[in-house]
């Protein structure tokens, strides 16, 4: 009468499942990593003269939402905040596959007690992401501008 060498089957499975398990994950074709990265500021245009000059702050807390289209068809949406400096940022890394093919950026709200009107005539900007991996896309700035504007700005 044969003696099977293990009492029980499934762990004689194991260690095979295990080397199948290593085989098929040195086989797969690994997915090239793509990083990409959009920035851009939120100003106070303090004259509201549509152009940024010495007078005119950067935005802390302001909130900005960056929606793109994947190269796979999926949309994908951010949130912002700006820093100290007005600067916001949102970035991602993904298989090159699905890497960003364009983006809308666009100015949600200003928690500024004075600048809180959206000064730019367009709601937000359209883009096509074609930067390499690594490299950011810069937006031109948002601005908002005070419900009274100061008097020696006229």
């Amino acid at each position: 009468m044969a003696t099977a060498a293990c009492s029980l089957p499934h762990r004689c499975l194991l260690p095979l499942h295990l080397a199948l398990l290593a085989f098929l994950l040195s086989a797969a074709p690994a997915a090239e990593a793509w990083t990409g990265e959009i920035r851009g500021r939120v100003v106070c245009d303090v004259c509201a003269d549509s152009a940024i000059g010495s007078e005119d702050h950067a935005l802390e807390g302001a909130e900005v939402a960056v929606l793109c289209i994947t190269k796979s068809g999926e949309v994908i949406n951010y949130q912002a905040f700006t820093n100290s400096e007005g600067i916001y940022s949102v970035a991602e890394t993904m298989p090159e596959s699905d890497r960003w093919d364009s983006c809308l950026a666009r100015p949600i709200s200003s928690f500024h007690h004075h600048c809180t009107r959206r000064g730019d005539a367009h709601s937000g900007v359209k883009f096509t992401y074609n930067k390499q991996s690594g490299n950011s896309h810069n937006v031109k700035a948002f601005l908002y501008k005070p419900a009274n504007v100061p008097l020696y700005c006229s």
